[in-house]
């Protein structure tokens, strides 16, 4: 058993919370932050995603024979960040037992947005030849590392001030957090995509994006550290409910809770970047539409997800939160039959795809974060936690735009349907499964 120099907390966090003890905080105070923490979270990744067709395959793979070939390259170092993001929660949660909630995040933080920041100073491959690669592999590395420590528990500390009747309402809260990321990545960059030449964007106006990101991340650090700060989250420290716990010992007790986690909103992951990532590369290489345009969908389609996400949590309430994900695998399955005929369309089908898709993500992805994390005992749920959401990313979202448009560009269209609907039947067994355990 290891030992906890800070049982629960650093000696500042404690310093804090005496000096905020008398201004408590809100639940809705702890929603904001939360959401603002995870937008700056998926507002990094998805610059990034962004980047990866709009910018990298001309920067850093002009070497490929083929703009197919390009993007194929720039997707195979998407996965990265998935890849390393585990070993962030290791050493993280390391820091967090030693240190403090507060220094985790502190660090974790200033690592995600310096990966981000230094893409923008990246040379590309006619100037420094491989080292281009390297170097973007590197810094996506680094993303993923730190998005490991940036997992802050606010979650949980949400939940656990949710009123025993409205559970999914306050568990898909921290989900608006993605689409509205998304929605400013894409904002920013047609903007600059739809106002300047080609030339322009490729040397110098595809780097602001990027700047931004560390701004963000600076905001969404202080909006942390203030419930951080706070006798909430102090409380349930002391009550060891958001306590991190070394990570193989969690897994001695909840190895196949883990498992069972990961697997549970693999349809949610698997359409997420299938409705962001994707579609966007698909119209580039295959037209339809300009990508300003179709970005600007995306952003309405990203609207169209944020409402969703909230009618999830009012489903959830009325038929349980894992009915209400059988119903949305379910619609994944039956959107997965459509989906590439529309892609394949031209304008019209290819803005309905993103309509409709996002509207059925929202559905799903509203209530897949943490689906079996009341399966985890207090004492290790936020460790096992954290690490179930790593593998689920990983498992479901990390290789999807490399998949699907090798499958797309190999052997039709038609292969993302089922690439998607093996995603509805994972998480149909999944929690199946999770039933037939909970019944035991």
């Amino acid at each position: 058993m290891s030992s906890v120099v800070n049982p629960t907390s650093s000696g500042l966090e404690r310093d804090a919370r005496r000096i905020h003890d008398d201004k408590p905080l809100s639940p809705g105070s702890i929603a904001i932050g939360v959401v603002i923490g995870r937008m700056s979270e998926f507002f990094d990744f998805f610059v990034y995603g962004l980047g990866s067709i709009l910018v990298f395959p001309k920067l850093i793979f002009p070497f490929a024979p083929n703009p197919v070939a390009a993007t194929l390259l720039s997707f195979a170092i998407f996965p990265l960040a998935f890849i390393a993001r585990p070993v962030g929660s290791l050493v993280f949660m390391w820091i967090d037992r030693n240190y403090g909630r507060g220094t985790k995040l502190t660090i974790a933080l200033v690592i995600l947005g310096g990966s981000t920041a230094s893409i923008a100073f990246l040379p590309g491959f006619e100037t420094i030849g491989f080292w281009a690669v390297a170097l973007l592999a590197l810094f996506r590395l680094g993303q993923g590392f730190a998005l490991g420590g940036a997992w802050d528990g606010l979650a949980s500390l949400l939940n656990l001030n949710a009123p025993p009747n409205h559970r999914g309402w306050y568990a898909m809260i921290p989900q608006l957090g993605a689409p509205i990321g998304f929605a400013l990545a894409s904002i920013i960059f047609c903007y600059f995509v739809a106002n300047l030449s080609e030339e322009d964007f490729l040397s110098w106006g595809w780097r602001y994006p990027f700047f931004v990101a560390f701004a963000i991340n600076v905001v969404a650090l202080f909006a942390r550290l203030r419930i951080v700060g706070s006798k909430e989250f102090g409380a349930a420290m002391d009550a060891q409910e958001l306590q991190a716990r070394p990570v193989f010992e969690m897994l001695s007790k909840h190895a196949v809770d883990v498992v069972l986690g990961a697997f549970v909103p693999l349809a949610s992951f698997a359409m997420f970047h299938l409705v962001t990532i994707f579609p966007l590369s698909w119209v580039i290489l295959n037209g339809g539409q300009s990508a300003a345009r179709f970005l600007l969908v995306q952003v309405a389609g990203a609207a169209v997800g944020v409402v969703g996400i909230v009618v999830s949590g009012l489903i959830a309430d009325r038929i349980g939160r894992r009915n209400e994900l059988m119903l949305g695998a379910t619609l994944i399955a039956i959107f997965s039959f459509s989906a590439p005929f529309l892609l394949d369309a031209g304008g019209a089908g290819q803005d309905a795809y993103i309509l409709i898709g996002f509207a059925v993500l929202g559905l799903t992805f509203g209530q897949a974060s943490g689906a079996v994390s009341s399966r985890f005992t207090q004492y290790y749920r936020y460790t096992g936690a954290a690490l179930t959401s790593d593998l689920a990313w990983l498992v479901g979202a990390a290789f999807a735009p490399l998949v699907a448009l090798g499958l797309a560009t190999s052997f039709g269209i038609v292969f993302i349907g089922g690439y998607l609907i093996s995603g509805a039947i994972c998480t149909l067994v999944a929690l199946s499964l999770t039933k037939a355990l909970d019944q035991n």
